[in-house]
């Protein structure tokens, strides 16, 4: 594989996760375009790591995933925090975290 290739998957499903980013209005559809997202990045990292013959971008990599795993648990507790006490999972309809 080349590097043309690589880039144009990770430009491809980053697309596909901005834009299901912007268009849906579910929070975890919009929880795992992000997650789309950071992953082409990833791939991005990793690709470049590869043919550069260095390891900072799969390190780099490493950490992107790190943080990721901490945004899913604090994400997914807001998320069920606000289904609790609304019962409605609509992005419209959420303009305060108060209750």
């Amino acid at each position: 594989m080349g590097t043309d290739f690589i880039l144009f998957v990770s430009a491809s499903v980053f697309c596909i996760g901005a834009t299901g980013f912007m268009i849906r209005k579910n929070p975890l559809v919009m929880f795992m375009s992000v997650e789309l997202m950071l992953n082409s990045v990833n791939l991005l990292l990793v690709g470049f790591s590869k043919e550069l013959n260095s390891l900072d971008g799969q390190i780099f990599a490493l950490l992107i995933m790190t943080v990721a795993a901490a945004e899913v648990v604090v994400g997914l507790a807001i998320i069920l925090t606000i289904f609790r006490t609304r019962h409605d999972l609509d992005v419209d309809n959420i303009n305060t975290l108060k209750g």
